[in-house]
């Protein structure tokens, strides 16, 4: 069964065999409410539940296959009947506030050096409905998730339709109700995509994964800066900041002898003028596969040295997880070849 979430009642009442548009409102209700058991839905009569239950063994189109924690972040690995998989994560901050990280597609095709991700490539878009499930199935964990980032697998830019879908549907206010200043969007740098966003106008948060401001650095590290490089993308950014008037984060992955030197934070500092930017700083989380290694606190030490004597905006992320593979650019699973 394809997912429900992102149906109408037309829709929902095709898909199960309903009759009346008030039995797809109640299943829609109680999906938002985490009750996935066709039985428990104590509002539909008891011999269309029995009917349902028999039919589908859920009411969502996704099954975790495997859930795996780690100094409070979880990791959800979800089956789709194609056999396509998936992660998503549940975050939380130390201070109650639980972030849902999603994911737009199954792998990705962007193939950034340092990204697990990227060496899946790409096995297909995710479907608004399945976005909006890893929400549900994080939000069934127990805590109230305020904030969402589409930080997991895949570009969500390049899944543009889907995932607008999917952020109208859980800003809905009859739905989770998320607002949407609390939804953030990272790219790698798809220009075309940020366009869209910018003209879209919606009060999303934007992320972009900068890693180098150097271009030859940049375009060896990151594919997508061959097609658009440095010049363009902050053309871009200057004008999605011109209509929304909101921070921008530059994330910025530290690779150990590669984006540290003095000349980096010089070569930052140059691109972040004329942005309202604040520059995350993440040490790379290991991937053993792909060669890179994280800085040294020397390292880190002298770079976040310079980008204050240079008055750059940064913070510094240390990422939860790593534990489970759960951490900024760790996600991935062998989608091609796994199956429900």
């Amino acid at each position: 069964m394809e997912s429900l979430f992102c149906r109408s009642d037309r829709e929902i009442m095709e898909m199960l065999g309903l009759d009346k548009p008030f039995q797809a409102r109640i299943i829609r209700d109680s999906i938002i409410k985490g009750v996935f058991d066709f039985m428990e839905m104590t509002s539909l009569p008891k011999a269309m539940r029995e009917r349902l239950s028999q039919r589908f063994r859920s009411a969502l189109s996704g099954r975790v296959m495997e859930k795996q924690e780690a100094d409070s972040t979880v990791k959800l690995a979800v089956s789709f009947p194609d056999g396509a998989i998936i992660e998503c994560v549940r975050l939380a901050d130390g201070s109650g506030r639980y972030t849902a990280c999603l994911s737009s597609q199954v792998g990705c095709a962007m193939g950034c050096a340092f990204c697990r991700t990227g060496t899946m490539g790409l096995v297909r878009n995710l479907t608004a409905g399945e976005i909006v499930e890893q929400f549900a199935l994080l939000s069934s964990l127990g805590e109230r998730i305020s904030h969402i980032v589409f930080m997991g697998m895949g570009e969500a830019l390049a899944n543009f339709t889907a995932a607008m879908d999917a952020i109208h549907e859980l800003h809905r206010e009859d739905g989770y109700g998320i607002s949407y200043r609390k939804m953030t969007i990272s790219t790698c740098g798809l220009v075309p995509g940020i366009k869209k966003l910018t003209e879209v106008d919606i009060p999303v948060r934007l992320a972009v994964s900068l890693v180098s401001a150097d271009d030859g650095t940049r375009s060896r590290i990151m594919r997508i800066n061959r097609s658009y490089p440095l010049q363009e993308l902050k053309q871009a950014l200057v004008s999605f900041q011109h209509h929304q008037d909101r921070r921008l984060t530059l994330e910025y992955c530290m690779l150990g002898g590669i984006n540290t030197s003095e000349e980096s934070a010089e070569e930052l500092s140059r691109f972040c003028r004329g942005l309202d930017a604040l520059v995350n700083l993440i040490p790379w989380n290991p991937v053993p596969e792909l060669g890179f290694t994280a800085p040294t606190e020397r390292e880190m030490k002298a770079f976040e040295n310079a980008l204050r004597k240079l008055k750059v905006n940064y913070t510094i992320r240390r990422s939860k997880g790593q534990g489970i593979s759960g951490a900024c650019g760790q996600l991935a699973t062998d989608a091609r070849t796994r199956s429900h």
